[in-house]
Order: C-alpha cells, then sequence, then structure tokens
C-alpha cells in the first residue's frame, strides 16, 4: 500500500505550495487556507494531515526556515520569486522536520513543483539549493553514510 500514501503526499506537497503562495501573497490563517484547500474541487486522494503538518509547519516556523535557507541563497529570501520561495520553505521544512521522508523525495517532488509552478529554470535553483541544504541537515543521508 505504498503507493497510496506516497501519491497522497505528493498531492499534499502540491497543495501545500499553492497554499503557501496564496498566504504569502494574500495572507491569512493557516486555518482560513487549510479550510479553503479542502473545499476545492479536484483535490482528490490528499493526505490531508500531511498538507495540514506542511502548511502549519511552514506558517509556524517560517523564521527558523528562512535561517536555514539564507547561507545558502544568493539574494534575500525576500528577493525570491514567490513560487520559489513557497517551495524552498516547504522543503526545508521536510528536510529538517520529516526524517522518515527520504531526503531525494524531498529534492525531486520539490524540482517537480518548480517545473510546474516556477519559472522556466527556477528547478535548477531549488535544487542547487536543496541539494546544499541537505548536506548540511541530513549529513549522513546525503553523504550516503548510514553508521
Amino acid at each position: 500500500m505504498a503507493l497510496p500514501r506516497v501519491l497522497g503526499r505528493s498531492r499534499a506537497r502540491r497543495g501545500a505550495v499553492q497554499a503557501l503562495y496564496q498566504w504569502q501573497v494574500g495572507g491569512g490563517s493557516s486555518a482560513d487556507i487549510r479550510t479553503e484547500f479542502r473545499e476545492r474541487d479536484g483535490m482528490n486522494n490528499v493526505d490531508w494531515a500531511y498538507f495540514d503538518a506542511l502548511v502549519d509547519g511552514v506558517i509556524r516556523e517560517v523564521d527558523s526556515l528562512d535561517r536555514l535557507l539564507t547561507p545558502r541563497l544568493d539574494r534575500a529570501v525576500s528577493a525570491l520569486d514567490p513560487v520559489e520561495r513557497a517551495i524552498l520553505r516547504l522543503a526545508t521544512l521536510e528536510l529538517r522536520d520529516h526524517p522518515d521522508v527520504p531526503f531525494r523525495v524531498v529534492i525531486n517532488e520539490s524540482i517537480e513543483l518548480a517545473r510546474t509552478f516556477g519559472a522556466e529554470q527556477s528547478h535548477r535553483y531549488v535544487n542547487g539549493v536543496l541539494d546544499a541544504l541537505a548536506r548540511d541537515v541530513r549529513p549522513r543521508e546525503a553523504h550516503g553514510t548510514h553508521s
């Protein structure tokens, strides 16, 4: 039954990026945004518990996530495109707080989100930032040691 969980989490990430983009641009509470997304058409087979954890986690921890991201960026977090910012914050939360998700899954899903929602080459930027972040946040996993 791994496929439904994987699919549900993938869809949760996709919805979370959209929700975080909306929050960054228009504000609003986490609860209101989560409710709105549950009522949207086309939000099928979503792992809602994971969606909630991602959206709530990023909104609650935005300052600490930005502090983790900042040394790996070539500009201020506020200067990032809002789509890239949402994707990078989401991935940073997953890398830091969800060790059950392999770091490669976080990076690959983030690249796909950037290809889907971001500017033409944003997936390359997202990949570079997250590769550097993973080496620091999950050094054993990112460097291939399993001790």
